[in-house]
């Protein structure tokens, strides 16, 4: 189609304006071709004749939807007028600041805080396309970083504008972009670094302009390092021309650096006072501008935020300090009073306070600082001459070193900050971030203002080689045919500036002469170019400028001050002072041979695509512009070899307003800044260009039927297009899009918009006719019943009479009658008919019934035999497949426990073996008993030495008492007679008494010799026995080899047909139980022998206690008081040997019983011993019967098999088997409950010898007691023998008995003792064995408990081992898949099973036990993870621990499981969020109702293939999947509950977050669709019955939005409505919507700037938060109610699938 034919009448046009630029205006007839003027009437109704030339149009309007657009190569004219009014729609009304346009982003400043820089709206950002978001900073910074990590390739993002555009804003949200999505997990802090670097530069490289509050004067390319993770691990600054005149000059309303201002507010802390500095306008560098102070800037905060940044680089006190007495050395310097003398001459004060202080803070030599401040050095050949300055040369020199140094100190600083960000290793790739100067023209433009432009010129260049590269890789990409696009070269202008013989070539050629000129410079510009060059122009009125055609505009120059700046000198001789200066870092600053800059200048290897110009000779690398040119080119290099992304920041207007838009201002920027450019290249070809996919969603309303049939939507839209569009070359297929020349797509729009206008007509025709025909029908009724109540009422008022009255009445009395008999006569010919009717109509449906009922009946009979006979064959074949897989389960089985019987003979036989040791040990005790006896016998051998030697001193005694006797005599004869008589009288009573000793001594013996006879019989005896038993074991063992040789010939023959031997297998699980509490006895058993043998030796020694306390036992006072002194050697010999033969007496009694309770003992442990030794032998036999059975039930098996194979027929055979087998379980039960009766005699036998240990304990403690009595009795003998001896025996005799006495005193204490101590240990081993016998007492019960049923009855515990618990956490907990053996088993089953292990750790009072198992169970736990009683049952409360009390570890675990379910709900969170945006948001499940817009140059990823996206269904889908997986799991319902309600509120916040972040997604088409979606969800929750949940309240702010944008947005009303509804979203949330609000079609209306600032005025009373977006990450808070478990213990069962076999019920 023709451009000419698009200006019809009510299409709009942009015709130039002198205020606005452009101005809208509508076409009022249509425009024909060869017209001279164009009639159009302007937005305020200006009728107007705008002349225009045929062969070029006034440009048009695009289509009202079309304005707005995210992207400017979405329109579908691509001019000047059409980008300004999209920049300014979206920034006025929507208040959006960001607009792509192509590769561009468009940052417009809005002069006001956004709520759009959060670290939320990062998280929204991160991973996502560029063309999926709203435009941001951020999208480009993730499409930067994205492209790093898929290609590998380092990156570079270009921001720049003027003044006061907002470029060092962006450049510092993109590297906290950068810092945030790429934060590694080191404690390094590098991120904080590289973001702490922004706030130093801009302190020391940023000031107050006219235009901007926080200017940055310097260039700066930033390079953020990363590792191969793509973490940040470094970076690197490079900064370029820093505007040094600043230092010592600023113009009006203007500051100096920040640094200094902060340094001035701070002056007075004590740190700072020995800079004795004052307020900023006591300095002359300080207060040029006159404007000292920023509105709202606080300089002294600001200070402290510089020195906290420079401590978190590591540059601490000292380094700062260094720096601020530059600084302040620097305000001094300019406050140093230069005073003229004369014209020629100028001087210094020595006494110059701030001349002093300089030199002070810089150690400098101030006399000649002040003496060559005015004076200079000339050095000719011959001699060197020193010459004075005039006061304007003295006052430069001291400018031009100010600037010197805070230069140096400049380049110093960024120098350590790139130290400070240095990293050890190798960079995998960087990003750099480019925050430079935009195009500048100003009133007088100087040197630096040529630099900046020419910099920009070299940008602009490869920008414009960027465009022209990507615009061909599209084209060869769709495989569309490239055609040469005409775009500016700007290269003519780089060749004036850069080129040999250039103008920068020819100014650092005028430096090197002694008497330069920029007049002379100037000279040879005006020869060399002008009128040679298009591009260089002179002045028609100045001779002292020059201009430069820029790619932007025209630039005039004054060449004043050019070689000044250029050359940058300071006089030698202040250089030399200052390199003599005794601080270290200003005499560094002047060294001959300075350190890099940058320690990372190694690590770029890059290289350039065109040469760089190289200076001729060295000299001219010293001046300023050499060094930019040269830096300029590796920065040039540098972005040559990224890939660039750009950012162009545009000022709105110069007054700083927010939010205020100013055309002419943007205009200019947008032409300086490329952005234009970029539109005219893309406008050239074809600018528009639509996927496949969006032109099939937008026009699909231009098909027709025919059309719409195909099931190719690519050959659809062809088809279509060829129809549509005539011209072909309009257009070009590409492989995914459709390109389109300039005006095509509005020419679509416009075709849309007719036919929808059509059908609206067509529609409103239709309604509104139906409309009026509906009311005039309702007219017509209304009046013909008024007509029919008028002529009623008037012909009865005419024919009302008496007459015609009555003859009214009777006509109706006739007709009554007549009526009624013709009414009845017909009602009963119906009636007749009817009857007939009906019965013909019964008579037939009833045999019809009939057939059918008969037909049915034979079906049912055939469908009986026919699904007898199937079910039959199925169940046959079921049968045997089900018999063929039970054979081979069962037979493996067996083998299982075969071989489980082999190791269990296997520890019978050594169980044997140590029962043969034992009695090997009980011989060796015997022996011993002998040697003792032997040796008892020898000491009594001893003793009677003893005695006889006693006698013999006791006649020596007696002679001297006889000697003393005869002197007394004579006086004693009366007494002597009575002496004899009772003498005599006690010799015939000794004679009695010594041979009734002799005869008991003669008896004693032949006691003891008959004891020691039996002694050997009982030996010889036990040794018989135990040969008994050795043989038996060999026989045992030969048994036990013969079995092992049979099991394995039986193994070697059973491959896989023991089938049903697996019940016997089951019966055969009862008999290791029995072996372990026969182990237990045999244990017991050998504890008890032990305590026997020990009570030997006790006995023993007790036998010897007492025969000594017999011997010194008897009573001496009772025979001294009876004998007289004569016979007392009658009394010495015979007494004592009375004694020694009664104690001997006593001492063989003691013997004699001791001896026959250890005979009971050894007869009882000997029945014990063959009671176990037959019952290994039954064991054994009945095993033997049981391996006999199974090789007769294997032989038959084989039978069975091959007759299966044959005749499959064995069902007989097998119920035959099967009936035996049952038959050989009843009789196992019956052995078994033999068994338990016999266990139940032998713990009966040994309660029996637990009580022989007590009733031998009473006898020893009866033994004790008499032993005191002993004692006490020895002390009282002692004290008569003293007295005795004071009586009648002499000191010698005393001392003697004295010492004896003593002697056995301290023996029997010690032998007292050990007693005592033996039986503190007797009683701790009888305490050990009731344990055991009640541990013992209560298996036997459980055994009786179980046998007389079938089945076992289980306890509810598991018995385990310390060294199965790694087995059973790894098996229970790390090992366990539950997606394959979840539908098998209860829920929670592994929970149950590990309480059951804590029960059992509990009914066996182990502390260390529990302990060990709860630590494995929560390590384990952790490793995958990195007031309850009153609900329970009674079974539950018996279940409960009754030994320890777990509440120390209720609080691990509860951490433990908020832990576990924080970890399942991000699990859940994780796989769901990618279905969120394309499932609620870009999916359409309302069809027919598209919300689709062209979206320029950087498409969604949802419109280029839709094959795989997410849908609703998605969403829904896994809802489900995750709805199942918790309730097979058996997750607790108000659990289960908590996580959906989690995952509703994620699903509502990333919805609603994308939403306010996607303007094309804010329209009352996608409010249906996204409400559509949320009652989709209401749905499921209804479904899955979780309505209680809360989860639908968490969905309220989505509810909401969508309501918001469904909703009318026009009057006062429709505000307070939405004011009224939207409770649950906050006012920045609902002043976003309404902004971001976008039409889809024309006849929807955009939302006017002042009802959302009317709406905004009505929730201004709202205290609500000002965030803009829904925090995903917040977690509700998780309560874990308790559920009482419906599971008993004791019925649990544990699956094979488990592998927890070494665990057993109990």
């Amino acid at each position: 189609m023709a451009l000419a034919e698009l200006y019809t009448q009510y299409n709009r046009v942009w015709i130039p304006d002198h205020e606005e630029v452009w101005q809208s205006a509508e076409i009022t007839r249509n425009y024909k071709a060869g017209d001279r003027f164009l009639q159009v009437q302007l937005e305020d109704g200006t009728e107007l004749n705008y002349p225009v030339d045929p062969a070029a149009l006034p440009p048009l309007r695009n289509p009202d939807i079309l304005v707005g657009e995210n992207d400017l190569t979405a329109l579908s004219y691509l001019h000047e007028p059409a980008v300004l009014h999209n920049l300014k729609v979206r920034f006025v009304e929507s208040k959006l600041i960001y607009t792509y346009s192509g590769i561009i982003l468009v940052a417009i400043n809005p002069y006001k805080q956004l709520p759009i820089y959060g670290d939320a709206i990062i998280h929204a950002y991160s991973g996502q396309n560029m063309g999926d978001m709203d435009p941001h900073i951020f999208a480009v910074a993730e499409e930067a970083y994205k492209q790093m990590a898929r290609n590998n390739k380092n990156q570079s993002i270009i921001v720049s504008g003027e003044s006061g555009a907002g470029k060092t804003v962006s450049a510092r949200y993109a590297m906290r972009y950068f810092a945030t999505v790429s934060r590694s997990s080191s404690n390094a802090r590098v991120e904080d670094k590289v973001l702490a670097s922004n706030p130093i530069t801009e302190a020391v490289g940023n000031a107050k302009t006219t235009r901007n509050d926080n200017s940055s004067r310097f260039g700066k390319y930033t390079e953020i390092s990363f590792d191969q993770q793509y973490q940040i691990i470094g970076a690197n600054m490079r900064t370029y021309l820093l505007e040094k005149s600043r230092v010592v000059f600023q113009s009006e309303n203007e500051r100096n650096y920040h640094i200094f201002y902060q340094l001035c507010a701070s002056a007075m802390e004590p740190e700072f006072k020995h800079l004795k500095l004052g307020r900023a306008e006591e300095f002359n560098y300080t207060k040029m501008g006159g404007s000292a102070v920023i509105e709202g800037v606080d300089d002294r905060a600001n200070m402290v935020e510089t020195q906290k940044t420079f401590a978190l680089l590591g540059l601490k006190g000292d380094f700062q300090m260094d720096v601020f007495k530059m600084l302040a050395a620097i305000l001094h310097l300019g406050n140093v009073e230069i005073t003229a003398v004369g014209d020629e001459r100028s001087s210094v004060r020595r006494e110059d306070q701030h001349l002093n202080i300089f030199c002070e803070l810089l150690d400098l030599n101030s006399d000649k600082m002040a003496q060559w401040l005015c004076h200079r050095k000339i050095v000719t050949t011959s001699e060197t001459v020193t010459k004075a300055m005039t006061r304007a040369q003295a006052v430069n020199a001291r400018d031009a070193l100010a600037k010197k140094i805070y230069s140096h100190l400049f380049d110093f600083i960024v120098e350590r900050i790139n130290q400070a960000l240095q990293f050890p290793g190798k960079q995998h790739t960087f990003i750099g971030v480019l925050d430079i100067y935009g195009f500048e023209t100003f009133d007088v433009n100087s040197f630096e203002q040529f630099c900046i432009n020419y910099a920009n010129e070299k940008l602009q260049q490869q920008f414009n080689l960027h465009v022209f590269k990507l615009e061909q890789e599209e084209y060869m990409k769709e495989d569309i045919p490239w055609t040469l696009i005409d775009f500016y070269d700007n290269q003519p202008v780089i060749d004036l500036i850069e080129a040999k013989m250039g103008i920068l070539e020819l100014l650092d050629e005028e430096c090197l002469l002694p008497h330069g000129t920029d007049e002379n410079w100037l000279q040879k510009l005006y020869n060399n170019f002008v009128n040679k060059n298009a591009f260089f122009e002179k002045p028609r009125m100045s001779n002292t400028s020059f201009i430069v055609q820029h790619f932007a505009d025209k630039v005039e120059y004054k060449c004043e001050g050019f070689l000044e700046k250029n050359r940058d000198t300071v006089h030698e001789v202040l250089i030399e002072i200052l390199k003599d200066s005794k601080f270290h870092l200003c005499a560094n600053f002047f060294q001959d041979n300075p350190v890099s800059v940058s320690p990372f200048s190694s690590t770029i290897n890059i290289k350039s695509a065109r040469p760089v110009p190289k200076p001729p000779n060295k000299q001219l690398r010293t001046t300023v512009g050499s060094k930019f040119r040269s830096s300029l080119s590796l920065l040039m290099v540098t972005l040559n070899a990224t890939t660039p992304h750009y950012v162009r920041c545009i000022k709105p207007n110069d007054e700083k307003l927010p939010f205020e838009f100013d055309s002419k201002r943007v205009a200019q920027q947008l032409r300086a800044c490329g952005v234009l450019e970029t539109i005219r290249i893309s406008a050239q070809s074809y600018p528009s260009r639509w996927t496949y996919i969006e032109f099939f969603s937008r026009y699909s309303i231009l098909m027709t039927q025919q059309e719409l049939s195909l099931n190719d939507k690519k050959q659809i839209c062809k088809i279509v297009l060829q129809r549509l569009i005539q011209d072909c070359n309009q257009y070009q297929f590409g492989r995914t899009k459709i390109f389109f020349r300039a005006g095509q797509v509005a020419y679509l729009e416009k075709l849309r918009s007719d036919k929808l206008r059509r059908a609206c007509i067509l529609i409103q025709t239709s309604v509104r006719g139906w409309l009026q025909r509906h009311r005039f029908l309702r007219l017509r009724e209304a009046a013909v019943t008024i007509q029919q109540y008028f002529r009623g009422q008037r012909t009865v008022r005419q024919a009302v009479s008496a007459r015609a009255l009555k003859e009214t009445w009777a006509a109706i009395v006739i007709q009554k009658y007549c009526r009624g008999y013709l009414v009845r006569r017909l009602c009963q010919l119906i009636h007749v008919a009817a009857v007939t009717i009906q019965a013909y109509t019964r008579g037939f449906l009833a045999r019809k019934r009939y057939r059918k009922m008969l037909e049915e009946h034979k079906a049912v009979i055939l469908q009986k035999h026919a699904r007898a006979w199937l079910a039959r064959r199925r169940f046959q074949n079921i049968r045997r497949f089900v018999l063929n897989i039970q054979l081979s389960y069962r037979v493996q089985q067996l083998q299982k426990r075969v071989e489980e019987q082999n190791r269990e003979n296997h520890g019978l036989l050594e169980r044997l073996t140590n029962l043969a040791s034992t009695h090997m040990n009980d011989i060796d005790t015997i022996q011993k008993l002998e040697l003792e006896l032997e040796k008892l016998i020898a000491q009594r051998r001893t003793y009677e030495e003893k005695g006889e030697k006693y006698k013999e001193d006791s006649e020596q005694k007696i002679l001297k008492l006889e000697n003393q006797n005869k002197e007394l005599q004579e006086q004693k004869e009366t007494l002597e007679i009575k002496l004899q008589e009772k003498t005599e009288e006690m010799k015939e009573k000794m004679d009695d008494l010594t041979k009734q000793l002799f005869n008991d001594v003669q008896k004693e013996e032949n006691q003891r010799m008959m004891l020691e006879k039996k002694l050997q019989n009982q030996q010889q005896d036990y040794e018989k026995e135990i040969g008994l038993l050795q043989g038996e074991i060999k026989i045992l063992k030969e048994e036990k080899t013969q079995l092992q040789h049979q099991i394995q010939q039986e193994m070697a023959v059973q491959d896989g047909l023991k089938m049903e031997v697996g019940q016997l297998a089951e019966q055969a699980q009862k008999i290791p139980e029995l072996q372990k509490e026969i182990e237990l006895l045999q244990a017991q058993k050998l504890d008890v022998e032990k305590q026997a043998q020990a009570q030997k030796r006790e006995l023993r020694e007790k036998m010897s206690e007492v025969t000594k306390q017999l011997l010194d036992s008897y009573d001496f006072d009772d025979v001294r008081s009876r004998l007289s002194a004569e016979d007392l050697e009658h009394l010495n010999e015979d007494g004592e040997l009375w004694f020694a033969y009664e104690g001997l007496k006593k001492a063989t009694r003691v013997l004699e019983s001791h001896f026959q309770s250890q005979k009971e003992i050894y007869e009882k442990e000997i029945e014990g011993l063959n009671f176990k030794v037959e019952h290994l032998s039954q064991d054994i036999n009945h095993l033997q019967k049981l391996f006999r059975e199974e090789n007769d039930i294997n032989d038959g098996i084989r039978l069975e098999v091959s007759r299966l194979t044959s005749e499959n027929l064995v069902i007989p055979d097998l119920k035959q088997q099967v009936s035996e087998l049952e038959n050989q379980k009843l009789d196992l039960e019956n052995r078994l409950q033999e068994q338990t009766i016999k266990l139940k005699e032998m713990s009966n036998r040994l309660h029996y010898e637990l009580e022989g240990n007590r009733t031998q304990k009473r006898t020893n403690e009866v033994q004790d007691e008499a032993d005191i009595k002993g004692n006490e009795r020895l002390k009282v003998t002692t004290q008569a023998v003293e007295g005795l001896s004071n009586g009648f025996m002499a000191d010698e005799i005393q001392d003697e008995v004295k010492n004896k006495i003593k002697q056995e005193t301290t023996r029997l204490t010690v032998e007292n003792m050990d007693l005592e101590e033996k039986l503190d240990m007797k009683d701790r081993i009888i305490k050990k064995l009731e344990d055991q016998i009640k541990t013992l007492t209560k298996t036997i019960e459980k055994t009786e408990a179980r046998v007389p049923a079938l089945d076992k009855e289980y306890i509810g515990m598991m018995e385990y081992k310390r060294e199965d618990e790694e087995r059973i956490i790894q098996n229970l907990i790390l090992d366990l898949k539950p997606r394959g053996v979840v539908v098998n088993m209860i829920p929670g089953l592994p929970a149950h099973i590990l309480f059951m292990c804590v029960r059992y750790a509990d009914y066996l009072n182990d502390v260390d036990m529990l302990k060990s198992f709860m630590n494995v169970t929560i390590d384990g736990i952790k490793q995958v993870v990195k007031e309850f009683m009153k609900c329970n049952t009674p079974r539950q409360n018996k279940n409960c621990l009754k030994h320890f009390d777990l509440s120390e570890y209720r609080q691990i675990l509860s951490d433990l499981a908020i832990r576990i379910y924080h970890q399942f709900v991000l699990v859940m969170e994780n796989n769901i969020q990618p279905m969120i945006v394309p499932g609620m948001l870009e999916y359409e499940s309302l069809q027919g109702i598209s919300g689709l817009k062209p979206t320029g140059f950087r498409k969604r990823s949802s419109s280029i293939d839709d094959t795989d996206t997410y849908t609703m269904t998605s969403v829904l889908q896994q809802l489900s999947y995750f709805y199942s997986t918790m309730c097979q799991n058996g997750l607790d319902p108000e659990l289960l509950k908590q996580a959906v309600r989690q995952l509703f509120f994620l699903i509502g916040a990333v919805a609603l977050n994308s939403l306010f972040l996607r303007k094309d997604m804010c329209s009352c088409r996608k409010g249906m669709q996204i409400r559509c979606n949320i009652s989709y969800l209401e749905e499921w929750l209804k479904d899955k019955n979780l309505q209680s949940s809360n989860a639908k309240e968490t969905l309220e702010p989505l509810s909401q939005a969508a309501w918001l944008l469904q909703v009318k947005k026009i009057t006062d009303d429709d505000a307070k409505e939405i004011c009224e509804h939207c409770t649950s979203l906050s006012t920045v949330q609902i002043v976003k919507i309404l902004n971001s609000y976008t039409p889809i079609d024309d006849f929807e209306k955009r939302v006017t700037p002042s009802f959302v600032r009317k709406v905004q005025a009505m929730l201004s009373n709202r205290e609500d938060a000002p965030q803009l977006m829904l925090d995903t990450k917040y977690l509700f808070q998780v309560t874990f109610p308790f559920t009482p478990s419906p599971h008993a213990l004791e019925t649990i069962q544990v699956p094979s699938s488990f592998k927890l076999g070494f665990l057993t019920r109990i």
